[in-house]
Protein backbone atom coordinates (compact mmCIF):
# COMPACT_ATOMS: atom_id res chain seq x y z
CA UNK A 1 0.00 0.00 0.00
CA UNK A 2 1.28 3.15 -1.07
CA UNK A 3 1.43 6.04 1.20
CA UNK A 4 0.81 9.84 0.38
CA UNK A 5 1.20 13.15 2.32
CA UNK A 6 -1.25 15.97 1.20
CA UNK A 7 -1.75 19.17 2.83
CA UNK A 8 -3.96 22.14 2.41
CA UNK A 9 -4.54 25.13 0.17
CA UNK A 10 -6.62 26.69 2.02
CA UNK A 11 -9.60 26.62 4.55
CA UNK A 12 -13.38 27.45 3.85
CA UNK A 13 -15.46 29.91 5.29
CA UNK A 14 -19.03 29.23 4.92
CA UNK A 15 -22.56 29.80 6.15
CA UNK A 16 -22.85 26.30 7.44
CA UNK A 17 -21.35 26.10 10.55
CA UNK A 18 -22.59 22.72 11.83
CA UNK A 19 -23.14 19.70 9.58
CA UNK A 20 -27.36 19.18 9.97
CA UNK A 21 -28.71 21.35 6.81
CA UNK A 22 -25.86 21.59 4.69
CA UNK A 23 -27.18 20.43 1.21
CA UNK A 24 -26.51 16.83 0.18
CA UNK A 25 -24.86 18.02 -3.39
CA UNK A 26 -23.52 21.15 -4.91
CA UNK A 27 -25.30 23.37 -6.44
CA UNK A 28 -28.56 22.46 -4.83
CA UNK A 29 -28.66 25.95 -3.03
CA UNK A 30 -27.50 28.67 -5.04
CA UNK A 31 -27.68 31.35 -2.52
CA UNK A 32 -25.34 29.14 -0.68
CA UNK A 33 -22.23 31.71 -0.09
CA UNK A 34 -18.43 30.99 1.06
CA UNK A 35 -15.06 32.01 0.40
CA UNK A 36 -12.18 29.92 0.05
CA UNK A 37 -9.45 31.54 1.96
CA UNK A 38 -6.12 30.49 0.49
CA UNK A 39 -2.80 30.42 2.25
CA UNK A 40 -0.34 32.97 2.84
CA UNK A 41 2.42 31.12 1.02
CA UNK A 42 0.30 30.98 -2.74
CA UNK A 43 -0.20 34.52 -3.91
CA UNK A 44 -2.27 35.82 -7.03
CA UNK A 45 0.01 34.14 -9.72
CA UNK A 46 -1.18 30.48 -8.73
CA UNK A 47 -5.06 31.80 -9.81
CA UNK A 48 -3.92 33.86 -12.83
CA UNK A 49 -6.15 33.00 -15.29
CA UNK A 50 -9.09 30.83 -13.02
CA UNK A 51 -11.39 33.93 -12.92
CA UNK A 52 -12.26 32.83 -16.59
CA UNK A 53 -13.96 29.85 -15.45
CA UNK A 54 -17.28 30.59 -14.09
CA UNK A 55 -17.22 26.94 -11.86
CA UNK A 56 -14.71 24.92 -10.29
CA UNK A 57 -13.52 22.06 -8.94
CA UNK A 58 -12.96 21.54 -5.04
CA UNK A 59 -10.78 18.84 -3.53
CA UNK A 60 -11.10 18.80 -0.07
CA UNK A 61 -11.37 17.05 3.34
CA UNK A 62 -14.15 15.80 5.34
CA UNK A 63 -12.64 17.09 8.48
CA UNK A 64 -15.50 16.43 10.86
CA UNK A 65 -15.47 12.77 9.73
CA UNK A 66 -12.24 11.98 8.92
CA UNK A 67 -10.86 9.87 12.13
CA UNK A 68 -14.44 8.20 11.94
CA UNK A 69 -14.46 4.53 11.21
CA UNK A 70 -15.80 3.98 7.24
CA UNK A 71 -17.71 1.18 6.08
CA UNK A 72 -18.12 -0.86 2.74
CA UNK A 73 -21.96 -0.68 2.72
CA UNK A 74 -23.76 2.76 3.39
CA UNK A 75 -27.62 4.16 3.13
CA UNK A 76 -27.92 6.95 0.58
CA UNK A 77 -30.59 9.57 1.82
CA UNK A 78 -31.20 9.19 -1.73
CA UNK A 79 -32.74 5.52 -1.59
CA UNK A 80 -34.54 6.37 2.01
CA UNK A 81 -32.18 5.47 4.22
CA UNK A 82 -33.12 2.14 4.25
CA UNK A 83 -31.41 0.20 1.13
CA UNK A 84 -27.43 -0.47 1.24
CA UNK A 85 -25.10 0.15 -1.40
CA UNK A 86 -21.79 0.34 -1.70
CA UNK A 87 -19.86 3.07 -0.15
CA UNK A 88 -18.11 3.98 -3.62
CA UNK A 89 -21.41 4.36 -5.33
CA UNK A 90 -22.06 6.88 -2.73
CA UNK A 91 -21.17 10.44 -1.97
CA UNK A 92 -20.80 9.50 1.68
CA UNK A 93 -18.36 12.05 4.06
CA UNK A 94 -17.41 8.33 5.61
CA UNK A 95 -14.71 7.33 3.28
CA UNK A 96 -11.78 5.14 3.28
CA UNK A 97 -9.51 8.48 2.84
CA UNK A 98 -12.10 11.36 3.83
CA UNK A 99 -11.61 13.24 0.52
CA UNK A 100 -14.93 15.11 -1.21
CA UNK A 101 -14.88 16.54 -4.24
CA UNK A 102 -17.56 19.45 -5.50
CA UNK A 103 -18.15 21.86 -8.54
CA UNK A 104 -19.61 25.15 -7.39
CA UNK A 105 -20.23 28.58 -8.85
CA UNK A 106 -16.89 30.84 -9.05
CA UNK A 107 -18.02 34.52 -8.02
CA UNK A 108 -15.31 36.62 -8.03
CA UNK A 109 -11.58 36.79 -6.82
CA UNK A 110 -9.86 39.33 -4.43
CA UNK A 111 -6.99 39.82 -2.38
CA UNK A 112 -7.13 40.76 0.95
CA UNK A 113 -4.37 41.78 3.39
CA UNK A 114 -1.86 39.90 1.09
CA UNK A 115 -4.48 36.71 1.45
CA UNK A 116 -5.91 35.25 -1.68
CA UNK A 117 -9.43 35.06 -1.53
CA UNK A 118 -11.77 32.88 -4.12
CA UNK A 119 -16.02 34.11 -3.78
CA UNK A 120 -18.00 31.30 -4.19
CA UNK A 121 -22.12 30.10 -4.37
CA UNK A 122 -23.80 26.93 -4.50
CA UNK A 123 -21.66 25.25 -2.05
CA UNK A 124 -22.23 22.58 0.75
CA UNK A 125 -19.34 22.64 2.46
CA UNK A 126 -18.70 23.05 5.93
CA UNK A 127 -17.19 26.21 7.59
CA UNK A 128 -13.40 25.49 8.12
CA UNK A 129 -13.61 22.54 5.45
CA UNK A 130 -9.59 22.45 4.38
CA UNK A 131 -9.28 22.23 0.51
CA UNK A 132 -6.48 20.21 -1.06
CA UNK A 133 -6.67 21.30 -5.00
CA UNK A 134 -8.50 23.54 -7.35
CA UNK A 135 -9.12 22.42 -11.10
CA UNK A 136 -11.40 24.67 -13.19
CA UNK A 137 -14.69 23.24 -14.44
CA UNK A 138 -14.29 22.58 -18.28
CA UNK A 139 -17.93 22.26 -19.60
CA UNK A 140 -16.74 19.85 -23.09
CA UNK A 141 -15.49 17.35 -20.92
CA UNK A 142 -16.77 17.40 -17.35
CA UNK A 143 -20.72 17.93 -18.69
CA UNK A 144 -21.35 14.59 -20.34
CA UNK A 145 -24.31 14.15 -22.30
CA UNK A 146 -26.21 11.10 -22.10
CA UNK A 147 -24.57 10.24 -18.90
CA UNK A 148 -26.84 8.35 -16.15
CA UNK A 149 -27.52 8.55 -13.06
CA UNK A 150 -27.88 5.03 -10.92
CA UNK A 151 -29.99 5.40 -8.01
CA UNK A 152 -29.79 9.39 -8.12
CA UNK A 153 -31.10 10.12 -11.63
CA UNK A 154 -32.53 13.47 -11.47
CA UNK A 155 -32.75 16.38 -8.72
CA UNK A 156 -34.57 15.78 -5.46
CA UNK A 157 -38.22 16.60 -5.36
CA UNK A 158 -38.46 19.90 -3.86
CA UNK A 159 -42.16 20.16 -2.45
CA UNK A 160 -41.93 22.15 0.54
CA UNK A 161 -43.32 25.48 0.66
CA UNK A 162 -41.70 28.02 2.61
CA UNK A 163 -43.56 30.66 4.68
CA UNK A 164 -41.58 33.46 7.09
CA UNK A 165 -43.37 34.57 10.41
CA UNK A 166 -43.71 38.30 11.07
CA UNK A 167 -40.69 38.01 13.51
CA UNK A 168 -38.61 35.91 10.78
CA UNK A 169 -39.36 38.42 7.90
CA UNK A 170 -37.85 41.42 10.67
CA UNK A 171 -35.24 39.12 11.71
CA UNK A 172 -33.75 38.76 7.93
CA UNK A 173 -34.21 42.09 7.55
CA UNK A 174 -31.80 43.13 10.45
CA UNK A 175 -29.24 39.61 9.18
CA UNK A 176 -29.20 41.31 5.66
CA UNK A 177 -28.44 44.98 7.25
CA UNK A 178 -25.55 43.74 9.48
CA UNK A 179 -24.33 40.35 6.65
CA UNK A 180 -25.55 42.15 3.77
CA UNK A 181 -27.02 38.41 2.42
CA UNK A 182 -30.23 37.93 1.00
CA UNK A 183 -30.77 35.38 3.81
CA UNK A 184 -34.32 35.14 2.68
CA UNK A 185 -33.43 33.15 -0.79
CA UNK A 186 -30.52 30.99 1.41
CA UNK A 187 -33.26 29.72 4.17
CA UNK A 188 -35.86 29.08 1.34
CA UNK A 189 -33.51 27.18 -0.82
CA UNK A 190 -32.04 25.20 1.99
CA UNK A 191 -35.60 24.18 3.66
CA UNK A 192 -37.33 23.36 0.77
CA UNK A 193 -34.56 20.48 0.30
CA UNK A 194 -36.15 19.34 3.96
CA UNK A 195 -33.09 18.72 5.78
CA UNK A 196 -34.38 15.98 8.16
CA UNK A 197 -33.23 12.36 8.65
CA UNK A 198 -34.96 10.19 5.39
CA UNK A 199 -37.81 8.72 8.25
CA UNK A 200 -38.67 11.99 9.45
CA UNK A 201 -39.83 13.01 5.75
CA UNK A 202 -43.70 13.95 6.37
CA UNK A 203 -43.97 13.91 9.35
CA UNK A 204 -46.16 16.90 11.34
CA UNK A 205 -45.19 18.06 14.83
CA UNK A 206 -44.87 20.57 17.25
CA UNK A 207 -41.58 20.25 17.52
CA UNK A 208 -38.91 23.37 16.64
CA UNK A 209 -35.69 22.84 13.79
CA UNK A 210 -33.02 24.73 14.56
CA UNK A 211 -29.64 25.06 12.62
CA UNK A 212 -26.82 27.81 12.72
CA UNK A 213 -26.49 30.14 9.40
CA UNK A 214 -23.77 32.94 9.68
CA UNK A 215 -24.15 33.86 12.97
CA UNK A 216 -27.88 32.83 13.71
CA UNK A 217 -29.73 30.31 14.79
CA UNK A 218 -32.66 29.55 12.30
CA UNK A 219 -36.15 28.31 14.08
CA UNK A 220 -38.43 26.46 11.89
CA UNK A 221 -41.74 23.94 12.42
CA UNK A 222 -43.08 21.61 9.46
CA UNK A 223 -46.83 22.01 9.61
CA UNK A 224 -49.73 20.42 7.29
CA UNK A 225 -49.71 20.42 3.52
CA UNK A 226 -46.02 19.96 3.27
CA UNK A 227 -45.52 23.83 4.63
CA UNK A 228 -42.47 24.87 6.58
CA UNK A 229 -43.25 28.13 9.25
CA UNK A 230 -39.89 30.14 9.45
CA UNK A 231 -40.38 30.87 13.16
CA UNK A 232 -37.26 33.71 13.86
CA UNK A 233 -33.79 33.96 13.32
CA UNK A 234 -32.35 33.95 16.89
CA UNK A 235 -28.20 35.89 16.92
CA UNK A 236 -25.67 33.36 18.73
CA UNK A 237 -24.15 33.95 22.03
CA UNK A 238 -21.53 35.79 22.04
CA UNK A 239 -22.54 37.70 18.48
CA UNK A 240 -24.38 40.11 20.37
CA UNK A 241 -21.52 42.99 20.67
CA UNK A 242 -20.38 42.30 17.08
CA UNK A 243 -23.67 43.00 15.76
CA UNK A 244 -24.01 46.39 17.37
CA UNK A 245 -20.71 47.34 16.09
Amino acid sequence: MTTFSISSIGTISSCFKEKFGIPRQPGLVESAPAKLILNESFSDNSVRGLAGFSHIWLNFVFHETYQTPWKEMVRPPRLGGNEKVGVFASRSPFRPNGLGLSVVKLDRIEQQDGRTIIHLLGCDLLDGTPVVDIKPYLPYVDAIENATGGFAPAPPDNPMQVRFSSKALADCEQVHQRLQQDVISLIEQVLRLDPRPSYKKGEVSERIYSMKLFDFDLKWQYCENSQINVLELVVCPGQEKRAKK
